[in-house]
């Protein structure tokens, strides 16, 4: 067998074929790395996956789903992508925590009212996505997220970030456009990587001093906020080359 072969044999791409259930035959091939059966109105997703020990990569966007099986957990290999996006989900299984290789997921666009704490187990995640839910709060264990650099939680409706999340080291980016909070964030203070910060849309009427000390930040969106900016505040972040939209 050619390697062409091989690998063609470990990708299934069912992408927008209108299947409304997955066939039993996709869950008797042990070989699959990449699964991808996204917009195929899907409404559930059965518990043989877990015999696809070798995925990394499964792809389940643009769905019906109203829940998602504890066997994702039970895939070991798990490691490169998991897509759940707009589908109709109110909470992702405690089984998740046991991906602790993974390093993408999307839960955005479905009606997520929290995150299980064993999020802070999947320790390998380097972008969480779970914009336009209906979050209110993030849970404390978010902060044993080491690796992670980009958090995208545009549209929910978050009053503040956990303190924990001053342990996300390795943050780059912070989206946090269009949430419910009515001061910057404290625990994203010293972040020593941190280099975008988007709020525009929130509560925010103040700007704290320390902003101008964030050790990277090059781009603070705040547009769409009623907030004051001392002047004084607004040209020391200037002159150090942070821009500041607003």
């Amino acid at each position: 067998m050619t390697e062409e072969s091989r690998v063609a044999l470990q990708t299934l791409n069912l992408w927008r074929q209108g299947l409304g259930k997955v066939p039993e035959t996709v869950w008797r091939n042990p070989e699959l790395r990449v699964l991808i059966l996204a917009d195929n109105g899907l409404t559930e997703i059965s518990p043989d996956i877990r015999r696809l020990s070798r995925l990394r990569t499964l792809d389940l966007g643009h769905n019906k789903l109203s829940s998602v099986p504890d066997a994702i957990g039970e895939l070991p290999e798990l490691t490169d992508f998991l897509y759940v996006h707009d589908n109709q989900l109110t909470e992702l299984p405690q089984s998740l925590g046991q991906l602790t290789e993974l390093r993408y997921i999307n839960a955005g666009e479905n009606g997520l009212t929290e995150l299980h704490p064993s999020l802070g187990d999947m320790t390998g995640l380097i972008e969480l996505r779970a914009q336009h839910n209906r979050l209110t709060r993030l849970p404390e264990s978010i902060g044993g997220l080491r690796r992670l650099r980009e958090l995208w939680m545009r549209g929910n409706a978050l009053g503040s970030l956990p303190e924990s999340s001053a342990g996300l080291t390795e943050l780059r980016h912070a989206d946090l456009r269009e949430n419910a909070l009515t001061e910057i964030p404290g625990p994203l203070a010293n972040l020593p990587l941190l280099r975008q910060l988007d709020l525009r849309s929130n509560r925010i009427r103040t700007l704290p001093g320390w902003v101008a000390e964030m050790p990277s930040l090059e781009k603070l969106d705040l547009r769409w906020n009623d907030v004051e900016i001392p002047r004084s505040l607004l040209d020391e972040l200037t002159d150090r080359g942070c821009v500041v939209l607003k």
